[in-house]
């Protein structure tokens, strides 16, 4: 084997002693251990682009909230289940704002993360109709969507979205809806891993489906306002975050705090919930809950059980950091825009050196800078070139465990690579198209 950046026989042995079957299928929590592992024998940093972290700091208008609650003494109180209003109220206002939508702050609950909202809507909105077992997923997507779907036993069935963009996508949603199964569908907007964001016309599509076959829509705005070709930044003016909402009633938004205000280690999200939905009842939601009411089910039945609540003291912080940014006080997407900016560098340096991107279009656009972006080099499949990259001191995932049908393809995050790190990750990839260039 040539001589790489990272010791040969170190990665070797610590990929051995990582009892993981195949590297290349490796979890993501997988590849952090090993990565960290290496890193530690090595003495070696590694360009970690695996792990979808914050890669800027926390929003300080939420952190100093979040200490004066603390020293007011509400940590020793349990918030009501449904949250402060406080945190109620501006996640209202922000949907008003940026999304244009008119949800009231009862329908607005917050939660311990956009990873327990999706776990909690699961819990009722795959269970509402007795016909309807399976969930639909529009694939790429995260893949811990569907481990809770694991837990809880539930069905799901999932394609790759990318290979019915446009008009294509009402006839595959058409094949599978008219078979009657599917209770819920599934997306991020813009998306994990891939970084698409459906149009318009494909948003009105999906909300056009869900009312002719009664099917509510999971939207995980986890990267909302993102996709900087459009600046959705000034509140109350548009152009806004594009949603489905806009075209159906029948939804539940997850709102993250982690990307957006970087606030990812309080574990605070909101899910709005339509109006409609959070008052229409389902007769079947009485074998699991107290109550037919969706909206009921959701705050009584599965938020209760899971975890009876989130955190006080983070419920402040949201609280604020969503009235700076609906003052106009704070505008976060210029914030997040320096990620937008690494993509934009990092994508260039991959195709310099013989790499390519792999989801690359919005329809007739090509894709943002962003979060994420994905890539593959030619004549590699995304297992092998995942294990080919450690030795070179790059980490990412396999495109193969998000439900992707581009089996040569990997993610990479570009939060915690910095400018100063361009230059190795430059180098690196120069030595690794050298060393695999056919002669």
């Amino acid at each position: 084997m040539k001589e790489t950046p990272i010791k040969n026989s170190i990665v070797a042995a610590k990929i051995a002693e990582s009892k993981v079957e195949n590297v290349g299928r490796a979890s993501i929590r997988e590849l952090v251990h090993l990565v960290f592992e290496i890193e530690k024998a090595t003495g070696e940093k590694f360009i970690r682009m695996e792990m979808g972290v914050p890669g800027l700091p926390s929003m300080q208008i939420g952190v100093d909230a979040e200490i004066k609650a603390l020293n007011s003494g509400i940590s020793s109180k349990y918030p009501m289940i449904d949250g402060i209003p406080e945190v109620k109220g501006e996640a209202s206002r922000f949907v008003k704002l940026f999304l244009d939508l008119d949800i009231p702050a009862s329908c607005c609950i917050p939660t311990v993360g956009s990873m327990q909202g999706s776990f909690a809507a699961f819990m009722v909105s795959c269970r509402k109709d007795k016909s309807k077992d399976t969930t639909l997923f529009l694939d790429p997507g995260f893949p811990v969507q569907k481990q809770q779907h694991h837990n809880l036993g539930l069905k799901y069935e999932t394609f790759d979205v990318y290979d019915y963009r446009g008009d294509k996508l009402k006839v595959k949603l058409e094949s599978i809806l008219n078979k009657g199964n599917i209770s819920t569908i599934v997306y991020s907007n813009p998306n994990n891993p891939s970084w698409i964001c459906f149009t318009e016309h494909e948003l009105k599509i999906i909300g056009e489906i869900s009312i002719k076959y009664d099917v509510t829509i999971l939207e995980d705005l986890a990267y909302f306002a993102m996709d900087f070709r459009n600046d959705c930044s000034q509140p109350g003016e548009p152009p806004y975050q594009p949603t489905v909402a806009k075209y159906t009633d029948n939804y539940l938004l997850l709102i993250s705090s982690s990307k957006i205000f970087s606030y990812a280690g309080q574990r605070i999200g909101v899910m709005a919930i339509g109006k409609e939905l959070f008052k229409r009842k389902f007769p079947d939601l009485t074998e699991y809950f107290s109550s037919s009411s969706f909206g009921h089910a959701v705050v009584y039945g599965a938020l209760y059980s899971l975890t009876s609540g989130t955190s006080h003291s983070a419920q402040f912080a949201l609280a604020a950091m969503l009235k700076a940014v609906n003052d106009g006080d704070h505008n976060f997407v210029e914030t997040v825009r320096e990620y937008g900016k690494r993509a934009a560098v990092m994508k260039k340096i991959f195709i310099d050196n013989g790499f390519n991107i792999v989801y690359d279009r919005d329809e007739d656009q090509l894709i943002a800078d962003g979060f994420y972006f994905t890539f593959a080099y030619p004549g590699m499949e995304s297992e092998e070139l995942l294990e080919a990259l450690l030795y070179y001191g790059i980490s990412a995932i396999s495109l193969n465990i998000t439900g992707s049908t581009r089996s040569e393809g990997l993610r990479a995050c570009v939060s915690l690579i910095h400018f100063d790190q361009f230059d190795v990750l430059r180098s690196r990839l120069q030595q690794f198209n050298l060393d695999h260039t056919e002669s």
